[in-house]
């Protein structure tokens, strides 16, 4: 099988390098750096990269921005795919409202980009978009939720699994890079119910790792590790620091989309996070990484929270589960923590 992953040096683009790398897949990988551009040098990926031409045994980088129409249809021409992992984006909320076209052109053009190419040159490749659970806009806020001491919760029992792909994605308010991600989702399901393209999109929830390039505008979790490692500041957004997200391993993440592309169904629609079991706070996930490594951030606190920022949010799992009922997550949020604070402890990060 061989496989083209868009966003190759990035945190789920790397990990799709190594996951079809070890089961001896041939692997071209499309990065162009721009996580750079957006976040500057803590963004740059450059490492990562590196990392995948040493480790892996059949793994070509080719520079390539996916706006650039005629790039991406001359990629396609030269080689042929069986399963393309679309996971290149610009991630942030905060950057996207002050840099809406470069938005727009990455999240929702290149998407359509790569959709039409492989619809020309490659009809029978199967199609994997990452999307994320921010095309629901700030609706779940507008779920009942109770206040607890460490957190917020649904209080309404049809939520006690989490947001399901049925939950309405309109009448909210988005975020510019919300709705330039729906865009792009909306297009790839077309690309799936239209066409026919083996196209499945994956509405992430906090997706993670130990070989994310964290800042403070995207990576929430690597990044609170990297900083309470340091004893550095950080600054909690609203809602007390009570928000919840579901957080779960690229690992977890890749091998979802492995159970589908053998089984792919056309223009299908999952949420994938880590769940209920996998859901904390932020105040939580501070208590978890000093429990791990006796150090924590110096907190603190802004009561203006981010535009669009869900106030809880866990992905209902169980359409994925029904359908891929050998899947499962094989990493505890306790076992991410860990994880992160070994690897950037051997890799001289902090």
């Amino acid at each position: 099988m061989r496989v083209l992953v868009t966003g190759s040096s990035g945190l789920i683009g790397s990990e799709a390098v190594v996951f079809f790398d070890r089961m001896g897949f041939p692997i071209v990988g499309v990065d162009n750096n721009m996580r750079a551009d957006f976040f500057g040098e803590k963004g740059d990926t450059t490492w990562n990269r590196h990392r995948l031409e040493t480790i892996c045994s059949d793994f070509t980088h080719v520079e390539l921005d996916i706006r650039d129409r005629a790039a991406v249809d001359g990629l396609f021409r030269e080689r042929t795919f069986d399963l393309i992992i679309h996971a290149a984006a610009q991630p942030s909320h905060d950057l996207a409202a002050k840099r809406p076209f470069d938005d727009f052109d990455v999240n929702a053009t290149g998407t359509l980009n790569l959709l039409e190419a492989c619809r020309q040159h490659t009809p029978e490749a199967v199609f994997i978009h990452m999307s994320t659970n921010k095309v629901y806009g700030d609706g779940p806020n507008h779920v009942p939720l109770k206040e607890l001491e460490t957190r917020y919760d649904y209080d309404d029992p049809a939520y006690a699994a989490g947001i399901a792909e049925t939950f309405s994605i309109d009448h909210c308010l988005h975020s510019l890079f919300g709705a330039s991600k729906a865009a792009g989702d909306i297009m790839a399901q077309e690309y799936g119910r239209y066409f026919g393209l083996k196209t499945g999109i994956f509405r992430g929830g906090c997706l993670t790792g130990p070989h994310h390039s964290g800042v403070e505008l995207h990576g929430f979790l690597n990044y609170l590790v990297l900083v309470a490692l340091r004893e550095g500041d950080y600054t909690i957004f609203g809602y007390k620091g009570k928000q919840v997200r579901d957080q779960i391993h690229s690992h977890d993440v890749i091998n979802a989309f492995w159970h589908f592309a053998q089984n792919p169904r056309p223009g299908e629609v999952y949420n994938l996070g880590g769940g209920r079991d996998n859901a904390a706070s932020l105040l939580e996930c501070v208590d978890m990484i000093e429990q791990s490594c006796g150090k924590r951030p110096n907190l603190s606190y802004d009561e203006q929270n981010r535009i669009g920022d869900h106030i809880c949010y866990y992905s209902d799992l169980s359409k994925l589960r029904s359908h891929y009922p050998d899947w499962r997550l094989e990493y505890s949020l306790e076992q991410i923590v860990e994880q992160m604070v070994q690897v950037m402890h051997d890799t001289e990060r902090v």
